[in-house]
């Protein structure tokens, strides 16, 4: 039986960044009680990053007073969340930041991100911003792709995770399109 899954992955949106990962191989199936607190977390990150990613219009349109003190409380929890995570990576030693490709369905990793030897893992991504809350993504290697490249396929994700993450891929590639037509301008 072939597996679709690069298939899957190679049709759709990546995000492709250098970001702190790690990978740490399993042998055991995830059990259900850990597997429904990974989804949480995994939700609970993706929210944080979404709230970090959102950029509202500096247009004066609406110059209301209940807007500029929405505003001002806005900004003081953006201010308070990024002391928070410093707080949190205080002590904590991230992994060096790897160049991967991304997306709801898998990962293409440099061969020396993915345990050896191992059929399954967990892909741990540090954003950042938020960088002292990894996002734990439980994965099976499918195949290497070259001499320098595996590639993994997500398992147990759950749709709103998978949801959440198409969006947070579809807003980084966005951003950059938008960098990149900002630079040739």
């Amino acid at each position: 039986m072939q597996d679709d899954s690069w298939q899957a992955f190679s049709e759709r949106v990546t995000y492709e960044d250098g970001l702190h990962a790690s990978c740490v191989a399993t042998s055991s199936p995830i059990g259900d009680l850990q597997l429904i607190a990974l989804r949480e977390r995994n939700l609970n990150v993706l929210g944080t990053l979404a709230a970090f990613g959102e950029r509202r219009s500096e247009s004066s349109d609406d110059e209301s007073p209940m807007t500029q003190e929405m505003l001002r409380l806005d900004n003081k929890l953006n201010v308070m969340m990024a002391m928070l995570d410093q707080l949190l990576q205080r002590g904590a030693e991230l992994p060096p930041r790897q160049f991967i490709r991304f997306n709801a369905v898998g990962a293409l990793l440099p061969t020396t991100l993915w345990p050896a030897h191992a059929a399954s893992g967990w892909l741990k991504l540090h954003f950042d911003g938020c960088m002292a809350l990894p996002l734990e993504l439980p994965a099976r290697l499918v195949q290497e792709r070259d001499g320098d490249h595996v590639f993994v396929a997500f398992e147990s994700l759950g749709d709103a995770t998978c949801d959440a993450l198409e969006r947070l891929v579809f807003r980084h590639h966005r951003r950059k399109v938008a960098e990149s037509r900002q630079a040739s301008v």
